[in-house]
């Protein structure tokens, strides 16, 4: 298995970093390779990528999220790969942001890439552009504030409270940004409003 460690300091708190992270649908905007991503669930996203010519598309299950400090994920099929976000506070408007990913290279571009460092160099770069994104911005895009274990929403834990948001994980934030006003959520927290308005699929509805 190929790992990757990389890690950024950025200037907006924890939890700005953290929700924005949250936002699986709009990882193209700031990593390259990932040409989109679409939520199928709380706790699935599929991806189609193309890195170094090498089109892929896969789905991915979110193992572990705990609120302003952990987003976990591995492939539920090939290729291979899985990955850990952390989020650090280092001052009240700083947090430190560490990435590990592995993955099982396949084909000799890939394993090419991978012994000559590229993606190490290609995660660097893609959070140095995550920190230009969320630091340029007054708010995050969204936010999700349920937990996850072992790849399910934990609805027996104590809800994490976010004075921010007026229910937590609706990615509707309180504050009035002309910016986010006007743009529709994405990710988990879509995903439940649409659901609720179906008739509802999320066990603590």
């Amino acid at each position: 298995m190929a790992t990757v460690q990389e890690s950024i300091d950025v200037n907006v708190p924890v939890k700005q970093a953290y929700n924005q992270w949250t936002q699986f649908e709009d990882f193209p905007q700031f990593m390259t390779g990932v040409d989109s991503v679409r939520q199928l669930d709380d706790t699935t996203v599929h991806f189609e990528t193309s890195i170094r010519g090498v089109q892929r598309a896969y789905d991915a299950r979110i193992t572990a999220q705990e609120p302003d400090r952990l987003v976990a994920w591995e492939s539920i099929d090939a290729p291979r790969n899985a990955g850990a976000v952390r989020f650090t506070e280092l001052t009240p408007g700083s947090v430190r942001v560490d990435v590990e990913l592995s993955w099982e290279p396949e084909g000799a571009v890939e394993k090419l890439g991978a012994a000559a460092g590229l993606d190490s160099r290609q995660v660097a770069a893609d959070l140095e552009r995550f920190k230009k994104f969320i630091e340029d911005r007054d708010f995050e895009t969204g936010a999700w504030r349920e937990r996850v274990n072992n790849g399910e929403v934990d609805s027996g834990l104590t809800p994490v409270t976010d004075p921010d948001y007026d229910v937590i994980g609706t990615g509707a934030p309180q504050n009035t940004d002309p910016d986010l006003a006007t743009e529709p959520a994405t990710g988990p927290a879509a995903d439940a409003d649409d659901a609720t308005a179906e008739g509802g699929r999320r066990a603590d509805d």
